[in-house]
């Protein structure tokens, strides 16, 4: 039973383990979300792995904005949910609390995976925490998100248990 050789196995979830930690040195954590609310488990496990590698934590809030004609001020428009902006500053404060330095970024774009995966290629992270809360999502576009991160994403990636 030999793979395929056009097939590439990349391991999209891993645990929270020092060894883990450990392989993401010198690289920062990102949790991502889609103007969803973070799950709690991915939230856990990204301040466990910034703790654990001592690197940064970057929270993204990755809000789709149409474009229209004679938009004036970009994001302006944007409204953060109180459930959403909660479940991000939550992550960012216990990582804080644990001398982590945090970086809280929304990425306003008409194409948010797009520009989610540009940030990621910026910012070189040694694990991508995708944390939105798929029940909140439209079932396609979190099957899309999901997929392109997993394939163009250019570190580890983790996605919720299905």
């Amino acid at each position: 039973m030999g793979a395929h050789p056009r097939v590439t196995l990349r391991d999209v979830r891993i645990p929270a383990t020092r060894a883990a930690a450990r392989e993401l040195a010198g690289r920062p954590v990102v949790l991502a979300t889609f103007d969803v609310p973070v799950l709690a488990e991915a939230s856990e496990l990204a301040v466990d792995i910034a703790v654990e590698s001592g690197q940064p934590l970057v929270v993204v809030n990755a809000v789709e904005l149409t474009i229209r004609p004679m938009t004036s001020s970009w994001g302006a428009e944007v409204i953060v949910t109180d459930d959403v902006d909660e479940s991000l500053r939550a992550p960012a404060a216990l990582a804080r609390a644990l001398a982590v330095e945090v970086e809280r970024i929304r990425l306003v774009s008409p194409r948010p995976v797009k520009a989610l995966l540009e940030l990621v290629g910026e910012r070189s992270p040694g694990l991508l925490v995708l944390g939105a809360d798929a029940s909140r999502m439209r079932r396609r576009a979190y099957r899309k998100a999901t997929r392109t991160l997993r394939d163009e994403a250019p570190c580890l990636v983790w996605l919720p248990p299905d």
